[in-house]
């Protein structure tokens, strides 16, 4: 049996060993650096392609952002896809003994960028993007991006007074969850990303008022077509935390797609050298066409 540690390193290495992929154009959703989506054609050339709409992970954290996205991005542009991958802020780094560490998430204007992304895609890829097929939006997200998707899919059944509620579901052929923080109780169980579910929503006194905004695990059915992919072997988010949350769903109705990937850790998720990122891009291809 390989080293679960060793594994892990060796998978997050391929991921990361490939070059950035600059967009095609770019555009603002705000005002702020980092409210900011970036647009890839589809490279087959084709004028009307569905619009996949990508969230990066990194546990809501600063040093990880939407560059190591990029050629998992590529790879579904490549695939016949319009692309639409978006930053957001994420925490920033506080002091600590020793130096600083960075803080998951910042409360609440992680929130606030991805529902004002969201909201403005599709207005947004009209002007930059003609390509894409704004009537065909599949949503995913990989890690802490996965969390994301679910819950912008989820905003219409938020409860009353959020400010992220909608009024009716989002326009959306569906979400696909890679490896997501789907399920924040579990998460929280596991220590995930040393604690980052606790530090997205503002620490232990905050965390039991807004997980009820927040935790896609709570936050259904949702009625969209939502599908979850999972490594066996992943060790960053277990699988586990995606089972439960698959659980939750299947407890209030609604089924949930789950493909668990053996011997497949966190990363070759959204690796173009990886079989399993084939296997993603099928995934998104059966909600979009």
């Amino acid at each position: 049996m390989p080293d679960p540690a060793a594994r892990d390193a060796a998978e997050e290495a391929s991921a990361f060993s490939h070059p950035a992929v600059a967009p095609d154009a770019s555009a603002a959703y705000g005002d702020h650096p980092d409210q900011v989506v970036d647009f890839y054609a589809p490279r087959d050339g084709r004028t009307r392609a569905p619009l996949v709409v990508a969230l990066h992970g990194g546990a809501w954290r600063a040093p990880y952002d939407r560059q190591h996205l990029t050629p998992f991005v590529d790879f579904l542009a490549r695939r016949g896809f319009a692309v639409a991958s978006v930053e957001y802020r994420r925490g920033s780094d506080i002091p600590r003994q020793g130096g600083t560490a960075p803080v998951a998430g910042r409360w609440p204007e992680t929130f606030d960028d991805v529902a004002a992304a969201l909201d403005a895609v599709p207005d947004l890829a009209a002007v930059h993007l003609p390509q894409a097929d704004t009537a065909r939006i599949v949503l995913t997200g990989h890690s802490a991006g996965g969390h994301l998707a679910l819950w912008a899919a989820a905003r219409h059944v938020l409860p009353a007074g959020s400010p992220w509620r909608l009024p009716a579901p989002p326009a959306l052929r569906g979400v696909v969850a890679l490896a997501p923080i789907a399920h924040f109780e579990r998460a929280v169980e596991l220590g995930v990303c040393g604690g980052a579910v606790t530090e997205l929503l503002g620490g232990e006194t905050e965390y039991a008022h807004r997980a009820p905004f927040t935790d896609p695990a709570v936050l259904l059915p949702t009625g969209i077509a939502t599908t979850v992919v999972q490594g066996r072997e992943d060790i960053v988010v277990p699988h586990t935390v995606a089972e439960a949350y698959a659980e939750a769903a299947a407890k209030s109705g609604e089924e949930v797609g789950f493909t668990l990937l053996e011997g497949v850790g966190h990363f070759p998720l959204i690796d173009p050298a990886a079989d399993a990122c084939a296997v993603v891009s099928e995934e998104i291809a059966q909600l979009a066409w």
